[in-house]
């Protein structure tokens, strides 16, 4: 599983011109799913999502995580993260968990990381599963990260 972390100043997603998710300061997350994933690696991506400091703290160094700012989660699955483009010039997907399966597993790091949230200020908000999304977004910094875990 892939995750592609935006630090953000704010970001939303929309399908058919509805806003479906919005935040303000927070991160962007975009997950990817691959054939080879299970559920297994989700604790250790949600512990690491909330905890990773990204964050500038009063003296502008990175020592500050998720929860310490109260920001907010977009989670948008992603399925072009595993993609392939060593060979020719089009991107294969085969790499791609099927799309019941990654739902699956999307729906899954959803929960885990709803019960990590639930008890601070923190807010999550989503894209739309399987959609054409339009995403907008101010990145802070800009500041990206990439965050793997295989089973």
């Amino acid at each position: 599983m892939r995750l592609l972390l935006q630090r953000v100043k704010e970001a939303q997603v929309e399908v058919a011109g509805t806003v479906v998710g919005a935040i303000q300061k927070g991160l962007l997350v975009f997950l990817g799913v691959c054939q080879q994933d299970d559920p297994t690696v989700i604790p250790y991506l949600v512990e690491k999502l909330c905890h990773l400091r990204v964050f500038s703290d009063s003296e502008g160094k990175m020592n500050l995580s998720l929860l310490d700012v109260q920001g907010g989660v977009l989670v948008v699955s992603q399925f072009t993260l595993y993609a392939d483009c060593s060979q020719g010039r089009r991107p294969s997907f085969t790499a791609s968990a099927k799309t019941s399966e990654a739902e699956r597993l999307y729906e899954a790091f959803l929960q885990t990381l709803k019960v990590a949230l639930e008890k601070t200020p923190c807010t999550l908000q989503t894209g739309a599963f399987g959609k054409e999304m339009q995403v907008s977004l101010t990145n802070d910094g800009p500041a990206t990260f990439l965050l793997e875990k295989n089973p």
